[in-house]
């Protein structure tokens, strides 16, 4: 039957054959050459077939156009659903997780409504209030539009312990403190990843979570879990000193392993008064530790503190502390032990990892404030430090 449809086809390109065959099919149909007919009977047979065929026809049709039309909903959608921007995020993870939620029809149409609108790169990471099944184009006004974005958010200081933290973000989030403990005892479970606990100075290793919270401003995902954050502040922390080329500088520059140069940027974190001496006082822990001080220890009065909040003691400043608890041989972060502690004494920022991986050089071995702005005076000997001490006694800093 299929051969008896003339569906428009050109005689010319059918050669000698095609119109032998077509002759013998009209003297047998008793019709005359002319096409009026024939093209009416092809169109109602053309009907018939395709209703006998019936919706596959047409589904097949829609799956064919589908690679052809990019498929995407019509109209602002309908309802409510809260989708995760991460941070970091290109544009096509950004569709796939529209898609996942089923705001748009394909992940496709967002990356190309992406494309024509150059805001799209303003889109910020957080949570944000969205409507299933609707346009491309829609959801990505909706995500540039922030009165859409759910904000829960918290900012980190640098500086803060673990233990300080968890209160501050259980104030936040009504998490339980002791949640954010469980979680952190398990440090590479958080995402740390085993090769930060390596040391070469030969000291045990005590894995866990100080020094990996990296302190930025947070968007708390709504229903967050204590592992969850935690574990968010671990990857920022990951994605800083990668984009620093930390751990590479430290182990070409410094000869160190990234964990003890993590340590001294928690001690020039708790140390320095002031951003500009970061550096300097990092200097001065290596010095200390790996150079010619006599002890080869800190003598950090901020390691007692650390151990004092770590025990549940009250922390107190330099001129409270006793002698006691200066030198408690019990205190694993004596600050006369030689080396460095067993672990970070906070969660330092950014300035004072960079002046762990890379301090100004120096043979200062002292520092001490002298004036109101926090700046420190440093020193190479213990007869310039007595000089500088007494500077700051005249200015009233001590």
């Amino acid at each position: 039957m299929i051969d008896d449809l003339d569906l428009g086809f050109d005689e010319q390109d059918r050669g000698d054959k095609g119109r032998h065959r077509r002759s013998a099919v009209r003297k047998r149909q008793g019709k005359s050459s002319g096409g009026a007919g024939k093209t009416v009977f092809a169109l109602l047979m053309a009907l018939v077939l395709l209703g006998g065929i019936g919706g596959g026809a047409f589904y097949g049709f829609d799956r064919i156009q589908s690679y052809f039309v990019t498929p995407d909903y019509d109209g602002a959608g309908s309802g409510e659903v809260l989708v995760e921007i991460k941070q970091g995020a290109l544009i096509a993870d950004m569709a796939t997780a529209l898609y996942d939620a089923g705001v748009v029809k394909s992940a496709k149409a967002f990356v190309e409504a992406a494309a024509e609108n150059s805001r799209s790169k303003n889109i910020q990471p957080g949570t944000y209030k969205v409507r299933k099944q609707m346009s491309a184009e829609h959801a990505l006004g909706m995500l540039l539009d922030l009165k859409n974005k759910v904000t829960n958010r918290i900012t980190i200081p640098e500086g803060r312990t673990a233990k300080n933290i968890y209160k501050l973000l259980s104030e936040k989030t009504k998490i339980p403190v002791k949640e954010f403990e469980a979680a952190a005892k398990d440090p590479e479970a958080l995402g740390v990843p085993d090769f930060w606990f390596n040391r070469t100075d030969k000291k045990p290793v005590k894995k866990s979570v100080e020094g990996f919270l990296y302190p930025d401003t947070y968007e708390i995902p709504p229903k967050a879990t204590a592992e969850g954050i935690l574990s968010m502040m671990v990857e920022n922390f990951l994605a800083v000193t990668s984009e620093m080329k930390f751990v590479d500088r430290v182990q070409n520059e410094r000869k160190i392993a990234p964990y003890e140069a993590l340590i001294v940027a928690s001690l020039a974190q708790a140390e320095a008064g002031n951003p500009d001496d970061l550096g300097k006082v990092a200097r001065v822990a290596y010095n200390r530790v790996y150079g010619n001080f006599d002890c080869g220890c800190l003598e950090m009065d901020v390691t007692v503190n650390y151990y004092l909040e770590l025990t549940g003691q009250k922390t107190k400043s330099s001129k409270e502390m006793t002698q006691a608890e200066l030198d408690n041989p019990k205190n694993p972060y004596n600050r006369k032990l030689p080396g460095l502690p067993p672990t970070p004494i906070d969660n330092p920022g950014k300035q004072a990892l960079e002046g762990a991986m890379d301090p100004p050089p120096g043979k200062w071995l002292f520092f001490v404030a002298i004036d109101d702005k926090g700046h420190s005076a440093f020193a190479d000997t213990y007869e310039q430090h007595l000089r500088n001490e007494a500077k700051a006694k005249e200015a009233g800093i001590i």
